[in-house]
């Protein structure tokens, strides 16, 4: 979830200099430099609080650091430059905060953008740190890591011969990004493997295409929400209009399908859920910044009439995927079927600096309708399903002997058999590949069940 705000900043150093000048001229250059780029943050963000920030300021800390500061300078083993020591200085600030907090570079910022608008390089893999690994929260759909098998909740612990322990987060996506076509290994630990896993995967141009949606059966559609793009919105609105026009017009129910949904950009989230919704509360934000106060709710419009929904989440589903879930839930708008989110409930701010480097900073947490926080907790399903797998009967040899099996059977009067067992065999086919998706299998049954309790 992701905003985008300029900050400027305005004779912030010179004002500090001047009210401290013994103290900076003593601490030198670089540390003028420091408290230029922390204030400049502090003074945008929180000018009701000037008082409190100038009295805030750590100033045997910051002697602390610049000593420090001096000491690698004058003698760490190899020569280190001012420039990568303060990027450091500033990661550190933010890895230190939380899991979703990180200063990114231009070309990490320029990456960021796209993907939000929904192409990129790399293996199409949602990731975060968890105790010194790479920690899958999701494959994306029709990318190298979903065909390799990559799944929610691994942990990569290399990629090709390099261990990831010691790496920022930064760092390992810039290496598992790279040339379309380029390979790399990544070394799984899985749970229930008794070993790790290795997986050559092909890095490719990574075109999401955010929403997906077909027919399960008459009146009953299926759409299948990838992850939360800028352009979300709209493809859902015209993936409902086809379902409508192939079904005359109208649903009898809907599936959607938010499974391994990493999330993404929260005005898609939004505009999702108020495509379902005609009124109330879809998700407000709290922070301690006036600009991270937001409320968000429906307008009067409901695209499917108010037909029967059930929503799947899983574990890989988070952030964006459980404001909707969440609001769908509350708003007593759709069955929630599933397994327990992931749980992230914090809404990352995009700062741009003025070198074209960026702060992701988490700046406010998201609550549901009902005012539920769900980070770390996550969404539970309203029908809870275990995460199981059905394989297909046909591999077992055995036909059980019906009626029409028996020699000098009677016809039943209606016709031709033969025709009527053609017609029906496309439809057969047809559900046998849905019956292979458990969950998704038991969400038609249960739209069925609802449109016969509502005739």
């Amino acid at each position: 979830m992701k905003f985008k705000k300029d900050i400027v900043v305005v004779g912030v150093e010179r004002r500090m200099l001047k009210k401290n000048t013994l103290f900076v001229l003593s601490l030198g250059i670089m540390l003028g430099v420091f408290m230029g780029i922390c204030g400049s943050v502090v003074a945008e963000k929180n000018k009701t609080d000037a008082a409190v920030d100038s009295e805030a300021l750590p100033f045997e800390d910051l002697r602390t650091f610049t000593e420090i500061f001096g000491r690698i300078k004058r003698d760490y083993v190899e020569p280190v430059s001012d420039k990568k020591l303060l990027e450091d200085a500033i990661r550190g600030m933010l890895t230190g905060l939380d899991p979703h907090s990180a200063y990114l570079v231009s070309e990490e910022y320029q990456e960021l953008k796209e993907g939000t608008t929904g192409q990129f390089g790399g293996l199409g893999i949602e990731v975060t740190m968890e105790n010194g690994f790479i920690k899958v929260v999701s494959p994306i759909d029709d990318t190298p890591a979903q065909r390799a098998g990559i799944k929610t909740g691994d942990l990569i612990i290399r990629l090709d011969d390099q261990p990831v322990k010691g790496m920022s987060l930064a760092d390992a996506v810039k290496t598992m990004r790279g040339e379309p076509g380029s390979k790399i290994e990544l070394t799984v630990v899985r749970e229930g493997a008794d070993a790790p896993l290795k997986m050559t995967l092909i890095r490719a141009v990574i075109k999401v295409q955010s929403v997906k949606n077909r027919i399960l059966e008459k009146n009953y559609g299926y759409v299948r929400i990838s992850s939360f793009q800028s352009g979300t919105g709209e493809s859902l609105k015209e993936g409902l209009a086809n379902l409508k026009k192939e079904n005359g017009g109208r649903l009898k129910g809907l599936v959607l399908d938010l499974r391994n949904n990493p999330g993404g950009v929260l005005n898609a989230a939004v505009d999702v859920s108020d495509a379902f919704l005609k009124s109330g509360l879809i998700v407000y934000t709290e922070g301690r910044i006036e600009n991270s106060e937001m409320r968000f709710n429906a307008s009067p419009d409901d695209l499917i009439d108010g037909a029967p929904m059930v929503v799947l989440i899983n574990a890989g589903s988070a952030s964006a995927s459980e404001i909707v879930a969440g609001a769908l839930q509350d708003q007593k708008r759709a069955v929630i079927m599933g397994e327990k989110s992931f749980g992230k409930g914090s809404v990352q701010t995009i700062l741009p600096t003025s070198n074209g480097a960026a702060v992701k900073l988490t700046t406010a947490r998201y609550y549901t309708p009902s005012g539920r926080s769900i980070q770390a907790e996550g969404i539970e399903p309203d029908i809870a399903l275990a995460n199981v797998k059905l394989e297909s009967l046909d591999k077992i040899d055995f036909n059980p002997v019906k009626e029409a099996d028996l020699s000098h059977h009677l016809q039943n009067g209606n016709g031709d058999k033969a025709a009527k067992q053609a017609e029906g065999e496309g439809d057969k086919t047809k559900q046998a590949e849905e019956y292979k998706d458990y969950p998704l299998y038991q969400a038609l049954t249960l739209l069925k069940g609802i449109s016969i309790v509502n005739k």
